[in-house]
């Protein structure tokens, strides 16, 4: 059992183990003082910057919140929060259900929010949930709450404060501190975390100092020009980075991203260090607007500013976080300007911040630029965050996408129709061209077009390659019907497209694979040579050229050796069970898929890839037993507890249990409304067990959310054909053809009844 499920004395905790702390080997990083003295006006401005108060000590002038003996009760969670021998304290419910005094160790953040960290043994720190609102108190701040309002979870719960998902060196601390390394022991779910500096400093954007500032030592007269940053003992100069790389030094923490187990990496391109998520169901709305806590990155990278090099200290000072100038008049830089900024000719002098351009009165909140083109949504209960998309508003795409609209999130009692009719009024009916949402709505909702949509999006070289990276990852999740475009994917000029492209050719016979994979492991992006290690894990050594072998089993074995090293989280380990499983050590997987579910029993992904390795090795009683135990868990989403549903239903059908089958079937179909392929098995399995009516009930309510899908229209052919009620099926026939008229399918029936549709 992993040491994260052992409990914790109701005593003042103690801790043991590795604690956090500053690395011994410095890489080439100088004392985090070491800058204040040359670069005073910088180093002021970063002192009350969100990055100087990423984590601090516990100390007086760090702590904002209230520990005068404050008690906090919501929802069966109790705290109270007090002082003692000058240390700050928490009592409240441990790992082991029971109350415990815990001191707190570090601050995290200042505004508008404080969260605060506990010590655990082993090197864990662990985040409280109840976290201090520091915004004014005539703001509703100056309280302590709950960054799960209402909710309270058991100890045992990876969402508690003392489980994985409120773990620090986990889930926050590489963005956190400067140059963090977990240094993580997957064997004994230890930590050995070390810092270069303990919260974010000079050092975390520019990269070690230490030889400039031996440099600075020896040429005490400052210079104003130089021919190089490596002239003055610097590892790069940000002058000398385009935008998109400039927005990459930030993307590391700035992103939802995996991370490649090397850690920070300032002055290398960002897939040398992580792999940033694309714009997923979950994390992003089907046209690309933010949903989960994704930060800055994924939505400005889809942006017209970021594909015209806009950069993020274009808007916002480096070194204070805050933007140069507030209000409108941020925007008015580029879009007011006369003449125009000479790197964006296209901007031609024009009254922007005017009622001809926004259709708002002056200085109302629909006059502001953000309101329009940057949407926010509030994290963390208290933390008003802005999608950096800057996109047109599209009320027109809400009903066809499910996404929102900036228009009704201020016109709350209109809908999205009146206000797309409110822009045609404004604009003169204006041409609204298709957008990428569209598509990934239509391959969302199982669209048996979804290959040739994606396929276009991947193609059109205009479109960001973060929407296109999406576009490839879908297609390679659909498997062979996308290889034909994936193929040239392979070699596109984003090596985030190439990365989400690769995963698509991991099925495909050993010598295919090669020959299309090979090359990528040469390719000059980690992430890239990182997916084609994993596709080709399987591939029998001999099958890789001679002269490659020993090369391609170090890439193996780095590869492995850094999953373990983010074996952290349930997704972690999850990554590292697929790794094993391909490599056929299936016990070694089957354990590491056990302890990504020891992590977070609500881990669905894990449930499911392990009863698919169950049922494959013939255990189909122990597949049977995760899938009942995953049905039994609460607060499990509809999606989650439909898939298992699902699942069950086909092994009991498999083993002889029809009759059982098709009661978890229906609760299936029920909870995946839009999934076609359940509603299509539901019909099959009814039909089996002769009962016609609802058989056909099941697929007719298939065709209301899949009304193209040619397997429904077929099961209704066959059950109507079967049941004599051959007008009826004649008009499936019709709709097929129309559908797929090339369906091999038809020829039968075409051959026996002529042609219906004529």
């Amino acid at each position: 059992m992993l040491l994260l499920l052992l409990g914790c004395s109701s005593s003042v905790a103690a801790t043991s183990g590795a604690k956090p702390g500053l690395a011994k080997d410095r890489e080439g990083y100088a004392d985090a003082a070491s800058c204040m003295g040359c670069h005073k006006e910088q180093s002021e401005q970063w002192q009350a910057s969100d990055h100087a108060w990423a984590m601090r000590d516990a100390t007086a002038g760090n702590v904002l919140g209230n520990f005068a003996n404050q008690s906090f009760e919501e929802a069966g969670v109790s705290a109270r929060f007090y002082e003692k021998g000058g240390r700050y304290y928490v009592r409240t419910e441990g790992r082991d259900g029971k109350p415990g005094d815990f001191p707190i160790q570090y601050t995290f953040g200042h505004y508008p929010l404080q969260q605060y960290l506990v010590a655990f043994p082993n090197g864990h720190l662990q985040a409280l949930t109840i976290a201090w609102d520091s915004r004014p108190k005539e703001a509703g701040g100056q309280r302590w709450f709950s960054l799960y309002p209402g909710q309270r979870f058991a100890p045992d719960d990876a969402l508690h404060w003392t489980g994985r998902f409120q773990n620090w060196n986990a889930m926050c601390a590489d963005c956190h501190s400067t140059r963090l390394m977990k240094h993580y022991d997957d064997k004994t779910d230890a930590f050995a975390t070390t810092w270069q500096e303990k919260t974010v400093g000079c050092q975390g954007c520019h990269g070690p100092a230490q030889a400039h500032v031996d440099w600075a030592k020896q040429n005490k007269s400052p210079i104003k020009t130089y021919a190089s940053a490596k002239d003055i003992g610097l590892p790069f100069d940000f002058k000398s980075l385009g935008s998109k790389e400039l927005v990459g030094q930030c993307a590391f923490c700035h992103s939802r991203r995996q991370t490649l187990g090397v850690g920070q990496q300032p002055g290398h391109p960002q897939l040398d260090a992580s792999l940033p998520a694309t714009l997923r169901s979950g994390l992003y709305h089907a046209d690309g607007q933010i949903d989960g806590e994704v930060y800055e990155f994924g939505s400005f990278s889809q942006s017209k500013m970021y594909a015209a090099g806009v950069a993020c200290t274009d808007c916002h000072n480096p070194h204070t976080g805050k933007v140069r100038i507030e209000g409108n008049g941020l925007c008015m830089q580029c879009h007011n300007a006369n003449p125009p900024v000479a790197r964006f000719p296209s901007l031609q002098a024009k009254s922007y911040d005017s009622p001809e351009h926004h259709h708002h009165p002056a200085g109302s909140p629909g006059a502001q630029c953000v309101n329009c083109h940057m949407a926010s949504k509030t994290y963390m209960v208290v933390d008003p965050r802005r999608d950096h998309d800057f996109r047109l508003p599209r009320p027109d795409l809400a009903e066809q996408t499910g996404a929102p609209d900036a228009c009704t999130a201020c016109h709350r009692d209109q809908k999205p129709a009146w206000a797309a009719k409110a822009i045609d009024g404004w604009f003169a009916s204006p041409k609204r061209p298709k957008h990428y949402g569209e598509s990934f709505h239509a391959a969302r909702m199982g669209d048996p077009a979804s290959v040739s949509l994606l396929g276009a999006v991947i193609a059109d070289i205009g479109s960001a390659p973060i929407v296109r990276a999406t576009a490839a990852q879908r297609l390679a999740e659909l498997g062979q019907p996308g290889l034909t475009t994936l193929r040239w994917a392979l070699n596109d000029d984003s090596a985030l497209v190439r990365a989400y492209a690769i995963p698509g050719f991991a099925r495909l016979p050993p010598d295919a694979r090669v020959r299309l994979l090979l090359p990528q492991l040469d390719d000059s992006a980690l992430a890239v040579r990182d997916e084609a290690v994993k596709a080709l894990a399987d591939v029998p050594i001999e099958s890789i050229p001679a002269e490659r072998r020993a090369a391609f089993s170090s890439q193996l074995a780095d590869y492995e050796k850094r999953l373990r090293g983010n074996a952290d989280l349930p997704g972690g380990r999850l990554n590292l069970a697929v790794f094993l499983q391909r490599r056929g050590e299936s016990a070694q997987a089957i354990e590491q898929y056990q302890q990504a579910l020891r992590l977070d029993a609500h881990f669905i992904p894990a449930r499911v890839n392990l009863v698919t390795l169950y049922s494959g090795s013939e255990q189909s009683s122990k597949a049977e037993q995760l899938l009942r135990e995953g049905l039994s868990l609460e607060g499990l989403p509809a999606s989650d507890h439909g898939n298992l549903a699902y699942m069950l239903a086909l092994l009991l059908v498999e083993h002889g249990n029809p009759e059982e089958g098709v009661k978890w079937m229906s609760t299936a179909a029920d909870e995946l409304p839009g999934n076609a392929r359940v509603r299509y098995n539901q019909g099959l399995l009814l039909a089996q067990l002769r009962r016609p009516d609802e058989a056909a009930s099941a697929l007719t309510k298939g065709l209301e959310s899949s009304p193209d899908d040619p397997d429904l229209l077929y099961a209704l052919i066959y059950l109507h054909t079967s049941a004599g009620q051959l007008e009826q099926a004649r008009g499936y026939v019709r709709r097929l053809q129309q559908v797929a008229p090339n369906d091999p399918r038809l020829v039968p029936i075409n051959r026996q009844w002529g042609n219906p549709a004529q």
